[in-house]
């Protein structure tokens, strides 16, 4: 008989059951698990490692065959584990794609596919080799997974041109609550009207999503965010258009955080990788001119409209040592090298903000014109450039140190400030760009009035910023600002017609908000669709739809 107060009766199940992975419950792996890059904590029961897609139908038909019996079995996906909302861990049993799952498809024209256990460093690396990319990558790409950057319908520096993930996923095998791995891909009206003759489980599936987008298609469509990314909640409104007549299973998967099925595969739509790039950098002594720097930035359509505030700055200087690991000494060498010329800058005062604002092409010629006619326009700014050509490789770059500073600055955060601990409770709102000189101001004066030290680096263009307190968690006098903080800093946000997360999902931090995001009929609607997939919640519960601030409260880490 199976005990869930007895780990081994557990592992000892899923063998018997024709689990074929590998699986461990020993302390030591509990513990490893039991965290993300967030500041919950979840103790798993065992780990599972699948080795293929039939191992992961095995772990469903298990769990799906004992739930009712053992309420506290369920199943929550991780890649690797670099979530920052708490979406990769959970109190039972954890499937790691990492082991087994790094098979990168075939990549053609412009068309790869990625198990989810593939890191996007090496299928980058893979589609370069094609002169071809999946733009849609995050700040963490030399160490994130593909599992996770779909889960979480993924953003990052190229998105202000290219879009998220979800506008790149072209097809997902996925496994449903039935045990069995499913394709989904975009139908014709035809082509989703024989699945839904099927009658079969899938079937059923998709006729009561499409009718649930039918019954209720303007109200759905009304819900979708007014900003250029969300990932907040299901994205309903782009399942069905009933235009163009495409109804794509697809959009409700990707950013679903593994709460609707495990996605075992991902098909991406590429893009030609543009081969030479250059960047203007802004450094603002203060925010005054802000709202005419954007639009005016905006206007010459750039790939890339980045920014990092003075505290990421600073400590990044402070921190830089911790570079020297990461690049190896030759690139370490060159970085404090090409950092000479902006010391120098810094002895006219450290500016509060700076932009980097990113132009490609085709040759050295075009973009050296794309930055040339901006830096006309915002020469009163003391903007200046550096181009980077396709000879270069690209941490050589004039303007890596830049990229540097914003990719890695919450790595170096994670480990290398004592005593406090990165809190990423208010790190990934948006909030359309036209309010951002009214909006920051009021965002520092709550920091300010919690005594929070916080970096902030963000995605200028779009709006989306990644507020990253540092704290003392295990204090509880620092513990008793989480709540009330958050609160305040999403109302605001919520004032100005944004959304609570652009890029990092709701998780255990925000899905308790989805109903101040989207409001009570929309939020219904979302707990519908969690239950036309997962109706006995065995996967990845206590996010999204059923996520709870009394249970994540509970959850956040003591020990660090």
């Amino acid at each position: 008989m199976l005990s869930l107060s007895n780990m081994k009766d557990l592992k000892t199940a899923l063998q018997k059951h024709g689990f074929l992975g590998g699986l461990d419950d020993s302390p030591e792996a509990k513990e490893f698990y039991s965290h993300d890059a967030s500041m919950f904590e979840l103790r798993p029961q065992v780990v599972a490692q699948p080795k293929d897609a039939a191992d992961v139908q095995r772990l469903v038909r298990f769990v799906a065959a004992n739930k009712k019996k053992y309420p506290e079995l369920s199943l929550t996906g991780r890649a690797a584990g670099t979530d920052m909302a708490g979406g990769a861990i959970n109190e039972s049993i954890i499937v790691d794609f990492a082991k087994h799952f790094t098979h990168i498809g075939p990549i053609t024209g412009l068309k790869g596919t990625a198990q989810p256990g593939v890191f996007y460093r090496d299928f980058e690396r893979e589609t370069l080799k094609k002169h071809v990319l999946m733009p849609s990558y995050p700040a963490s790409r030399d160490l994130c997974q593909i599992g996770g950057i779909t889960a979480n319908n993924s953003g990052g520096e190229k998105s202000l041109e290219y879009g998220k993930v979800e506008d790149f996923v072209t097809e997902l095998k996925v496994v449903f609550a039935d045990g069995k791995e499913y394709t989904v891909k975009p139908l014709n009206r035809k082509q989703l009207e024989a699945k839904i003759n099927q009658g079969d489980y899938e079937g059923k599936i998709y006729q009561r999503i499409y009718n649930l987008c039918e019954e209720h298609y303007d109200v759905i469509k009304e819900a979708k965010p007014n900003v250029s990314k969300n990932s907040m909640g299901y994205s309903l409104w782009r399942v069905w258009d009933r235009e163009t007549g495409v109804f794509d299973l697809g959009k409700l998967i990707v950013g679903s955080e593994g709460t609707l099925g495990l996605v075992t595969e991902t098909t991406f739509r590429l893009v030609p990788a543009r081969p030479h790039s250059g960047l203007l950098v802004l450094f603002l002594k203060n925010i005054k001119h802000l709202g005419d720097i954007i639009p005016k930035v905006l206007e010459h359509k750039p790939a890339t409209f980045e920014s990092f505030d003075d505290q990421t700055l600073l400590l990044s200087l402070r921190f830089m040592p911790a570079f020297y690991k990461r690049l190896g000494f030759k690139k370490f060498v060159h970085l404090l090298w090409s950092l000479i010329p902006d010391g120098l800058q810094l002895l006219r005062g450290v500016p509060k903000l700076i932009l980097m604002v990113e132009f490609n092409g085709e040759t050295e010629e075009e973009v050296r014109a794309k930055v040339s006619a901006l830096h006309r326009d915002l020469g009163k700014y003391r903007a200046r450039y550096e181009i980077n050509g396709f000879e270069e490789d690209p941490t050589e770059g004039k303007s890596e140190k830049f990229w540097i500073m914003r990719r890695y600055s919450f790595q170096i955060l994670r480990s290398k400030v004592k005593d406090k601990h990165t809190a990423p409770y208010i790190d990934d709102f948006v909030v359309p760009p036209k309010h951002l000189v009214e909006f920051l101001p009021a965002l520092q004066k709550i920091i300010k009035k919690y005594k929070l030290f916080a970096t902030i680096a963000g995605h200028m263009g779009d709006g989306n910023f990644h507020v990253i307190p540092l704290m003392k968690i295990e204090d509880d006098h620092e513990r008793k600002k989480i709540e009330p903080s958050q609160r305040e800093v999403n109302n605001l946000v919520l004032k100005y017609g944004g959304s609570l997360s652009g890029e990092h999902n709701d998780g255990l931090v925000r899905g308790p908000w989805l109903e101040a995001q989207f409001g009570k009929p929309v939020l219904a609607l979302f707990k519908q669709v969690k239950h036309i997939f997962d109706p006995e919640n065995i996967f990845n519960p206590h996010k999204k739809t059923d996520a709870t601030w009394d249970y994540s409260y509970s959850h956040i880490r003591e020990h660090f």
